[in-house]
């Protein structure tokens, strides 16, 4: 099941995507998509609806070097542990929304597409056998970092931390074994990224539990799984994609902030 949540210009509401490419309709639900789904009958052609982040999470935790050819490809070692910061989550928008790069404070913005997991359920403490009863589904992300900073400050707070840094969608597919999907991301058309979830070097159900060992997750929360090697600069007037098996493409343009 394709969840989204969008507008028509009459407020903000929550939907399940149906049909193929080119022919996608959104079909209203009631309350929140965490609880029991409820259709209330509208229905209308996704194209006349405007696709928001398919959640507002209290917090992104994102991992660092969980591919060891990404690691690798900015000298660095994989670290004997997962690698965890966080993004804020006024770092978050939605597809098709812009990517604001701060020009005034960054030389180099980079992508990192990666696949997103959402939690759906409050937990703590989550033993790996049990990682599957809390995940509600996953999405698209681009984890969009200012690599100069990153590199002058070296905790990640602020090169990871910019407005509109989060891309989140198109929507959540909440039907799906996320344990070997291709990930690919394209700038203004061109693969820059190429890689597979079977190649994270700590897979999901690893990673759920050892972040749930830290904090609590809230049913929204996002975990961001790391970003395979092709990692690269943006330009204003890109426009950035990142396509994942079984769930389907995030596209956004990166525009000036200043």
């Amino acid at each position: 099941m394709r969840i989204a949540r969008f507008s028509t210009g009459e407020g903000v509401s929550f939907g399940v995507v149906e049909g193929g490419p080119g022919e996608e309709f959104v079909s209203a639900i009631s309350g929140h998509p965490f609880s029991q789904v409820q259709f209330t009958g509208e229905r209308l052609p996704l194209s006349q609806a405007k696709l928001l982040a398919p959640m507002l999470p209290s917090k992104v935790i994102a991992i660092g070097r969980n591919y060891a050819e990404h690691a690798a490809e900015l000298g660095n070692e994989v670290p004997e542990e997962p690698l965890i910061f966080l993004k804020p989550s006024t770092t978050v928008i939605g597809h098709g929304e812009h990517i604001a790069y701060p020009t005034t404070l960054s030389d180099r913005v980079d992508y990192e597409g990666e696949l997103a997991v959402v939690i759906g359920r409050l937990c703590r403490e989550v033993p790996v056998e049990r990682v599957k009863d809390v995940i509600f589904g996953y999405t698209c992300a681009n984890d969009v970092t200012a690599r100069d900073l990153q590199k002058k400050d070296v905790q990640f707070t602020r090169a990871k931390g910019f407005d509109t840094f989060c891309p989140l969608g198109p929507w959540i597919q909440t039907d799906l074994d996320a344990s070997d999907l291709a990930l690919t991301t394209t700038v203004n058309g061109e693969i820059r990224q190429s890689g597979r979830t079977s190649q994270l070097i700590n897979d999901i159900p690893a990673l759920v539990a050892y972040v749930s060992a830290v904090m609590t997750l809230i049913p929204g929360d996002v975990i961001l799984t790391g970003t395979p090697a092709g990692v690269g600069p943006l330009e204003v007037g890109d426009e950035v994609s990142v396509g994942i098996e079984g769930i389907g493409t995030l596209t956004n343009k990166v525009v000036s902030r200043d």
